[in-house]
C-alpha cells in the first residue's frame, strides 16, 4: 500500500513538472512563460515531498527535503515578480503603467 501510495505521489509531481515543461516550450512570451516557471515549483515538488515522507518519514533527509521545497515555495514568487519586472523594463523601456492598462 505505502509504495502504491509513493508512485502515485511520484508520477503526480514529475507529470506535473512534464506540464510545466511543455508549457515553458509552447508560451510565445516570456510573460506567457513565466506564469510556467511559477507553477512548476508549487504541485510538482510537494508531491515529491510528500511521496519522499510518506517513504522515509521526519528523517533528516526528510526535513532537508522540506527546507527545501518551502525555500523553493517561498522564494519563487519573488524571482517571478524579479523577472517580470525586468523584462517588463526590457521590453517597455520601463515598468510605469502603459495608456492602454490605465483605467478611465
Amino acid at each position: 500500500m505505502e509504495n502504491a501510495l509513493v508512485d502515485a505521489l511520484l508520477a503526480a509531481g514529475v507529470a506535473a513538472q512534464v506540464l510545466c515543461v511543455a508549457g515553458l516550450v509552447v508560451a510565445r512570451t516570456v510573460f506567457d512563460r513565466l506564469h510556467y516557471v511559477a507553477a512548476s515549483s508549487a504541485v510538482g515538488p510537494f508531491c515529491i515531498l510528500a511521496a519522499l515522507l510518506v517513504r522515509e518519514g521526519f528523517s533528516s533527509e526528510g526535513l532537508e527535503a522540506l527546507a527545501a521545497v518551502l525555500v523553493l515555495f517561498l522564494a519563487n514568487p519573488l524571482l517571478v515578480h524579479a523577472t517580470a519586472r525586468a523584462a517588463r523594463r526590457l521590453d517597455y523601456h520601463g515598468v510605469a503603467a502603459l495608456p492602454e492598462e490605465k483605467g478611465g
